[in-house]
């Protein structure tokens, strides 16, 4: 399965590229423990660094690059970028812009005298046919100054032109630099399909078997990871 990313002619090479995403962990994943001191059951316990799902959501999909450095101080954002014109396409010439405050009203987002971020994607996605992309934050980057809002867009039809990510930033003491190629967005592409939810109650060998992985997980570690995880 393929995902295809296409550019302005102009900005080939210039723009760094999206990337799958299990190649763009954080530094902070890479060098945390796998085990810390527990409290809770008086020694050593396993990390989240050691929690498949945990990871899995952090390496699946594709992560979408900021264009270039954007510094942040005293509450404004620039940036040092100036990229060549193109003849065949019109495309945003700054890294963000932003969404009124007005666009959010009745969210939990909106703040009268604050406006919303808007990350400049400038590349076009195109997924398979039946496909569509969840466009999200980062997965568990809380280390990130912003939160990118979370939508789903069938791109297996609309892929002609760019899809920009809003965000809101919450960190207002940030100051510093953003540097080119931080992800602002990670996309998952999703089988579009029907689903319909049933429930029931355990039967009796389904109670079972449930009891049964309990107890292997109680006496065993990464029960989930050794026999279950694809």
């Amino acid at each position: 399965m393929t995902l295809t990313f296409r550019c302005p002619k102009a900005l080939k090479g210039l723009l760094p590229e999206p990337t799958p995403a299990s190649q763009g962990l954080p530094g902070w994943v890479r060098t945390m423990p796998a085990q810390a001191y527990s409290a809770l059951v008086a020694g050593q316990d396993d990390t989240v660094k050691r929690c498949p799902p945990f990871i899995d959501a952090m390496t699946a999909g594709f992560l979408i690059p900021l264009v270039c450095d954007v510094t942040v101080k005293a509450g404004e954002f620039t940036w040092d970028w100036d990229p060549p014109t193109d003849g065949d396409v019109n495309f945003p010439r700054s890294p963000i812009g932003i969404h009124d405050a007005g666009q959010v009203a009745g969210t939990p987002l909106f703040e009268p005298d604050r406006f919303l971020v808007k990350f400049h994607n400038l590349w076009t996605i195109e997924a398979p046919a039946g496909y569509s992309l969840l466009f999200t934050h980062p997965a568990n980057r809380f280390d990130l100054p912003f939160t990118t809002l979370t939508g789903l867009v069938d791109c297996d039809r609309f892929h002609e032109t760019f899809i920009h990510f809003p965000a809101h930033w919450h960190d207002t003491d940030f100051e510093g630099v953003l540097p080119a190629g931080s992800p602002v967005a990670q996309c998952y592409p999703i089988k579009r399909e029907r689903w319909e939810a049933r429930t029931a109650a355990f039967t009796e060998a389904e109670a079972a078997r449930a009891q049964s992985v309990l107890g292997d997980i109680a006496r065993e570690k990464g029960v989930y990871r050794k026999r279950y995880r694809a």
